[in-house]
This record gives C-alpha cells, sequence and structure tokens, in this order.
C-alpha cells in the first residue's frame, strides 16, 4: 500500500501559525555517570505555544494557581 505524499509546501509563517496555536512540549531528561558517581543530571520541560493555548491546556491540568488575595495593610493614624 502507497503511502500519498504531499506536494504542497508550508511557508513558514503556516508552521509558526501552527505550532503557537496546537504547541510543542519538548521533555529532556538526562544523566552523566562515570563509576556510578553521578557528575551532571539535566532535567527539562520547554513549551512553545501562544499564551493562550498554554493557559487553556495549563488549566486543564492543574497548572494555573488561583491568585490569592492580598490582606490590606492597616492604616496607622
Amino acid at each position: 500500500m502507497a503511502v500519498p505524499k504531499s506536494i504542497q509546501s508550508s511557508s513558514l509563517a503556516e508552521v509558526i501559525d501552527r505550532i503557537l496555536d496546537k504547541g510543542i512540549v519538548i521533555d529532556i531528561w538526562a544523566r552523566v555517570s562515570l563509576v556510578g558517581i553521578e557528575l551532571l543530571a539535566i532535567d527539562a520541560r520547554i513549551v512553545i505555544a501562544s499564551v493562550e493555548t498554554f493557559l487553556l491546556y495549563a488549566e486543564a491540568v492543574g497548572l494555573t494557581v488561583p491568585p490569592t488575595p492580598i490582606p490590606p495593610v492597616p492604616c496607622a493614624a
């Protein structure tokens, strides 16, 4: 079964628009050790998305925290 290939090309603006609309998450975990001694550990999560997309999905998974009210400061008279 042949896989159909698309001959249409996308412009850079279309690619950036799609990335910002859908978002990309890059999750990196790496460890360098020598003779059982950990020398370097890297744990990173990179999110590329528009603010609107990030807030939409962050709220769904509970990453946004509702702001806490600031108590009023008593006025010294």
